[in-house]
């Protein structure tokens, strides 16, 4: 008989939990409801309220030549090249004022907004013994598409200060991919094959990234009203930023100028 009660007590206490395990507990299964606009991890943008900022980026002053490039080590990287080939580190516009390769991104004051994962990837192609493009933005667990498109040995070394560095070999031609995990502005890219090739990417958290053209132009599209810190890079030139302020579907232009001591003008 004791045996028998102890049994019994044992079985009621297991259904007392299984019914408060599927729900039995109201009081404790009830969860609030997000916010309009929210999610449970932050809030999205409102494309009826967003806004852009656009703008343009000069120097000041006269930069050094782009460093010549001889690829005579290598058959392959000649024929592709017929006319003298040179770096790609200052692209400035036929003003002689208008800088082009600059990355310019949002750095600060987003907030808690979230933003839905890119569905497409990122690529970067060796190709004419060049990487293209030289200078990129992607997303945080966005696939990079590496390419060799050329008839000869490649190798891609990513040499991050954040992320973790890889160094993948390339024969030719052949496609691998790879994923940051972590925010890192910027991710340098070089290849130990050909020494002149180099390149630079920008793994952002947000969508709100851009690389200036040749006349120096970039536009940040569907920002949500705030004050932000905007940051434009060069890969010699350095940092500068500037706070902007946006109203609900507002637009706005700013500028950015960079101080160059070089000596002569660019190739």
């Amino acid at each position: 008989m004791r045996l028998r009660n102890v049994w019994i007590s044992t079985l009621g206490l297991a259904l007392a939990a299984t019914v408060v395990a599927c729900g039995g507990n109201k009081e404790a299964a009830s969860t609030s409801t997000p916010e309009a606009g929210a999610t449970a991890a932050g809030q999205k943008v409102d494309p009826a309220t967003a806004g852009d900022v656009k703008g343009t980026v000069t120097v000041d002053g006269a930069v050094p030549k782009n460093e010549p490039i001889k690829m005579n080590a290598d058959p392959v990287c000649m024929k592709a090249n017929k006319d003298p080939q040179f770096q790609e580190t200052y692209m400035v516009g036929a003003d002689g004022k208008a800088l082009g390769n600059v990355f310019v991104y949002v750095k600060d004051g987003l907030g808690n907004y979230v933003f839905d994962a890119p569905t497409d990837s990122a690529k970067i192609d060796q190709q004419n013994c060049r990487y293209h493009p030289h200078v990129f933005g992607m997303r945080v667990g966005q696939k990079l598409e590496i390419v060799n498109s050329d008839p000869t040995m490649h190798n891609i070394h990513a040499l991050p200060k954040t992320n973790g560095e890889f160094n993948t070999a390339e024969p030719m031609p052949m496609k691998t991919d790879h994923v940051f995990n972590t925010k890192e502005v910027m991710v340098p890219f070089k290849c130990d094959v050909h020494g002149w090739m180099n390149a630079y990417v920008g793994v952002m958290d947000n969508p709100y990234y851009a690389v200036t053209d040749k006349d120096g132009k970039f536009e940040l599209k569907g920002l949500p009203p705030g004050t932000y810190t905007i940051e434009a890079w060069h890969e010699k030139l350095g940092t500068t930023t500037q706070s902007v302020t946006l109203a609900a579907k507002e637009s706005k232009e700013v500028s950015f100028t960079f101080k160059s001591t070089g000596a002569s003008a660019t190739n």
